[in-house]
């Protein structure tokens, strides 16, 4: 048997337990004992299988009482589309000089946004920003003419989720520093738009399970009849 930290001996969560969802993030919020503010994140276990097209879940959310980073964003555009984006707030805006700093191996933001007439030039960055989650997409509203609210949805809470290859969606709904029915209101959020996106594929129990932890937190089960699945 493995030996225990000093911190995981202090846990006392019954990892079996299913607790109601304000408990596990009263909880998950107790644990967050590090000395910088720990992301409060949630996992939800899906029964689909991501290999088949039909049964993909990916999407954005916006979190009501927002995520508590600080979210760079990068815009590839030219002219009045250009000057909207720093207008709204972007970090980095370009076309081809901005692909050129990006082959070059810097990519200063966590958010890309794109006019459609700069995917011919985005395109040529699919293997650099496509294994990252970076590669805008229209059905994410990251190509957009409306690149003003594009970027301020970005830095207002606007978060991404996606299903990886087991079936299962990671996403912070905020930091431990937030009041517990903040970070409520972004669970709620998050768990009814991936409820939502249930695709036409997916066949029997939709929503598994669901856990919430802190950054360096164990997982703490949540009852999954709770929120209604």
């Amino acid at each position: 048997m493995a030996n225990l930290s000093k911190k995981q001996k202090a846990v006392s969560i019954d990892r079996e337990k299913l607790h109601p969802i304000d408990e596990a993030i009263a909880l998950a919020r107790a644990n967050a004992t590090s000395k910088f503010d720990e992301t409060i994140e949630v996992a939800l276990n899906l029964g689909v299988d991501p290999r088949h097209a039909d049964q993909m879940v990916r999407g954005v959310v916006t979190l009501p009482k927002g995520t508590g980073k600080t979210v760079r964003v990068g815009v590839f555009a030219k002219g009045a589309k250009a000057d909207e984006a720093r207008e709204a707030g972007a970090d980095v805006v370009g076309a081809e000089d901005l692909m050129e700093i990006i082959q070059g191996g810097k990519i200063d933001f966590d958010r890309c946004i794109a006019t459609p007439d700069m995917m011919g030039v985005v395109g040529r960055l699919g293997k650099i920003l496509g294994p990252k989650g970076m590669m805008p997409n229209p059905k994410l509203g990251t190509v957009t003419m409306n690149v003003a609210e594009a970027v301020k949805a970005a830095k207002g809470g606007q978060v991404e989720y996606r299903v990886e290859k087991a079936g299962i969606i990671h996403s912070g709904i905020g930091k431990a520093s937030f009041p517990a029915e903040d970070l409520r209101a972004n669970f709620d959020a998050l768990v009814d738009a991936v409820i939502k996106a249930k695709p036409t594929g997916a066949k029997g129990k939709y929503v598994r399970k669901i856990a919430v932890s802190s950054s360096m937190g164990p997982g703490i089960k949540v009852d999954v009849a709770e929120v209604g699945a």
